[in-house]
């Protein structure tokens, strides 16, 4: 599988194909020799919290920081111009690069689960605010989106963030063992993070955000390839385009749209 700071120059034919290929290996790995049984899983060690934070000073880059902001260890590349009047479809060609791979998948997945339009929407707008900030993301991507979309789908949106901290199994969501790696096995979330998930949990509308971890994809799935203009017609539906170009129609997040297509600019 290809080392993580090759993953940006990998393509996504490459990508699919090391994933495919390394979980193969790992089937292989599991099963009994001359069996063909599963064999007893070993326990992983995960990470705790202290250790975690302990590894902030270590870091050349603070782990909040958005990917149009960082790059790991290769210099930044040159980003294309935007359209004059940039559309939403224009910011998945050319500045959701990093995110846009993992949206349109699990978009799709909740399309193909038959979910309704505003979750199916919800999907494919979560987390793009990532390319912007990684740090409560949900809050960010809810934020910039809310004077374009439904109600519903904002309110998804936020509270998605919260709930992927806590298990739900009846609605088919169990907690991420990515998340062990990352913020540590005894790890607790922050008070305004609970409060958000028991808010939402007694919501007329928990269900929306529910649906968005439940489809949502903790890695790549090998051979999946889905295109932006598979949506085209819900986003006619639901999102409102504004005719001046996002970043330019004198709402109180165009600032923010305005800073997603000149990331380069020093003040």
């Amino acid at each position: 599988m290809p080392e993580p700071n090759t993953l940006k120059t990998t393509s996504a034919e490459a990508m699919a194909d090391a994933v495919e290929e390394f979980l193969q290996d790992e089937l292989n790995r599991s099963l009994q020799p001359g069996t063909g049984q599963q064999a007893p899983r070993a326990k992983r060690r995960f990470p705790t919290a202290a250790e975690i934070a302990a590894q902030i000073e270590t870091r050349h880059h603070r782990l909040g920081v958005g990917n149009l902001f960082y790059s790991g260890e290769q210099h930044v590349r040159k980003l294309s111009p935007m359209p004059e009047k940039p559309a939403l479809a224009d910011f998945f060609r050319l500045r959701f690069l990093d995110t846009s791979n993992h949206v349109l998948q699990s978009a799709n997945l909740a399309q193909k689960n038959g979910l309704p339009e505003e979750v199916v929407l919800a999907c494919l707008l979560h987390d793009v605010s990532q390319e912007l900030i990684h740090v409560d993301h949900g809050w960010w991507s809810a934020h910039i989106f809310e004077p374009y979309v439904p109600e519903k789908t904002a309110f998804a949106i936020r509270y998605h963030q919260a709930l992927r901290f806590y298990a739900d199994e009846a609605a088919g969501y169990k907690y991420p063992e990515l998340y062990l790696e990352l913020f540590g096995e005894d790890y607790k979330p922050e008070p305004y993070v609970e409060a958000a998930y028991q808010m939402a949990r007694k919501h007329k509308w928990y269900d929306l955000a529910r649906m968005v971890t439940v489809n949502d994809l903790y890695s790549f799935e090998p051979g999946v390839v889905v295109e932006l203009e598979q949506f085209t017609d819900l986003l006619g539906r639901h999102f409102k385009q504004p005719p001046e170009g996002l970043g330019f129609d004198n709402t109180p997040v165009a600032h923010i749209w305005r800073s997603i297509i000149w990331p380069d600019r020093p003040l």
